[in-house]
């Protein structure tokens, strides 16, 4: 571009110095034709008008020429950025997807420091496990046991014997008082939670028994779980709708429509003010309005009327009393002797998942928190049994006097007595199994020795706070293929997303920094607390009294 401009200038001032009007010959007359002179002189200059035009054009041209080579230069180097800059974000891509890969593989294995959090929410925390906090040593923990949780363990073994015996005979009582009909049949219940698998420390000691029951033929119950049908909510994830359908594919009417009921009987299929209408499909056995599915609120209310009644039935034979503990909660039943102590227990009504040890319940304190239902219609998915069977069948693997349980309940321990003092956060107990089942899955049986008790706790309590850095703490069941088929598992439930039970974190910040702060406060009262409950032993331990028998 430069060369045609020198040339365009070039020509400029060549035409200025041959102009004849600016350098008119000396002693030159004057022609005696001056309009010939005009004329010749116009024509000279339409010449270098036209002469002017043609090397603008060819500097236009040129200039056009020079600028489309630049653009596809910078075409060509910009192909070349992108092209350079594609390649560079596809290899970071299949790294991060190869790290992600890993991590998931690795992320239930023992860590041996905790993962830093989120610098905008948790200022000022570092990479340190347990934020450089100490627990007592071995001797310190070892004494505590003894001292203060063995003697816990004596004590469920017999709370268990005399709440089962009792249990068992109010269920008696209340299938005496059912029709097979139209009843719901109640099977035996099953022990769960932390007093069948030997970790309980709270006091009062509670037990919590699930109580199977069937719907009257023709009908059954169909669960339909949310990773087997169309895609669910995040929050509902865990919970599952029970369908009541005939077990013979038939729609037919009610059975009350077929067999005469007493003036005090009342049809499950229908309530009080239900009507069946002539040629109607089937109604709701115990479910929402114009809705086929099992409604919890109805459960529960049915559940305490049969409880009632069967109590009645039996109370003359007893030398206590029998109340319902929480009204929200079905089942809740608190023994108030005459000397004024009490016993609690749970009885939980639950429908069996096909043919599997999976159980939906209404309402399970001990269960996890994994969202808040959004109808009546939603049941909770339990692996009680699940966890109860893994605990024992891996036990058997263990070195004798295996610390497992020891640190759960030390852990326990501590959760309860923090809970005490700043009032409960988003962490259970449950969660604290969660993380001991992960432990056990990944460490190798001999790392579970007894004299492994302080670091075992130490890797336990890290785990955990890992998890609550990330906000992420995975079931132990759902979607873990790690879990030996032997277990048999539902292939639904294996097969099935990875729940997180720390998601409520996600969506409730408040609760989550209440909850990191409330960890790292009991972390840092722990030594306090275990010397302090290692001399004394606490006294306000609800026992059984020697004379509640059966009369």
């Amino acid at each position: 571009m430069a060369m045609g401009l020198f040339r365009v200038c070039l020509v400029v001032v060549t035409a200025i110095i041959n102009h004849p009007l600016l350098f008119p010959r000396e002693n030159a007359t004057v022609p005696e034709n001056e309009e010939e002179i005009i004329r010749k002189m116009q024509e000279h200059q339409e010449k270098l008008q036209l002469e002017q035009l043609r090397l603008e054009e060819e500097v236009a041209r040129l200039a056009a020429e020079e600028t489309l080579e630049q653009v596809a230069e910078e075409g060509q180097v910009q192909n070349e950025t992108l092209m350079a800059w594609d390649l560079w974000s596809t290899l970071c891509m299949i790294l991060f997807l190869v790290i992600e890969v890993w991590r998931q593989d690795h992320q239930d294995g023992p860590s041996p420091e905790c993962l830093g959090g989120d610098e905008d929410e948790l200022p000022g925390l570092g990479a340190t496990p347990l934020r450089g906090l100490t627990l007592p040593n071995k001797t310190t923990l070892g004494h505590f046991y003894e001292h203060c949780i063995r003697g816990a363990t004596a004590d469920a073994a017999r709370t268990r014997e005399f709440v089962e015996g009792f249990v068992d005979d109010l269920l008696e009582a209340l299938r005496s008082l059912c029709n097979r009909d139209t009843d719901m049949e109640v099977e035996d219940f099953i022990g769960v939670d932390s007093m069948y698998e030997n970790w309980q420390v709270d006091r009062p000691l509670l037990c919590n028994l699930f109580v199977p029951f069937t719907p009257p033929e023709p009908y059954r119950f169909h669960p339909e779980l949310w990773c087997s049908s169309r895609p669910v909510p995040l929050d509902r994830q865990g919970y599952s709708q029970i369908k009541v359908v005939r077990a013979d594919g038939d729609a037919l009417g009610c059975i009350c429509g077929k067999t005469k009921l007493g003036e005090d009987m009342l049809c499950l299929l229908h309530g009080k003010n239900n009507v069946l209408r002539p040629g109607s499909e089937m109604e709701d056995l115990l479910c929402a309005g114009d809705s086929p599915y099992l409604d919890t609120m109805q459960v529960m209310r049915w559940f305490q009327t049969a409880l009632t009644r069967a109590w009645h039935r039996i109370a003359h034979k007893y030398e206590f009393d029998l109340a319902f503990g929480q009204l929200d909660t079905p089942g809740s039943l608190k023994i108030k002797f005459r000397s004024g102590k009490f016993m609690p227990f749970n009885l939980i009504p639950v429908i069996q998942c096909d043919d599997s040890d999976l159980y939906f319940v209404s309402h399970l304190p001990r269960e996890p928190s994994m969202g808040t239902p959004a109808s009546s219609t939603d049941w909770l998915l339990s692996f009680a049994v699940y966890e109860r069977h893994f605990l024992r069948t891996t036990s058997k693997a263990l070195p004798e006097g295996a610390c497992h349980l020891s640190c759960l309940q030390i852990a326990s321990f501590l959760l309860s007595k923090q809970s005490r003092l700043t009032s409960p956060s988003g962490l259970s107990n449950y969660h604290l199994k969660t993380a001991l089942l992960h432990l056990l899955l990944s460490r190798r049986a001999t790392d579970w020795k007894g004299s492994q008790l302080d670091t075992r706790l130490h890797e336990l309590l890290c785990f955990l706070e890992r998890s609550l850095l990330e906000k992420k703490l995975h079931h132990f069941f759902i979607g873990n293929r790690k879990v030996p088929e032997a277990m048999g598992l539902p292939e639904a439930v294996r097969r099935a997303e990875p729940l997180n039970l720390f998601r409520p974190f996600v969506l409730q910040r408040t609760l989550y920094r209440k909850t990191v702060d409330s960890f790292y406060e009991m972390l840092k009262n722990a030594p306090a607390l275990i010397s302090e409950y290692s001399l004394h032993v606490p006294s306000d331990h609800a026992s059984l009294p020697q004379k509640a028998v059966i009369l």
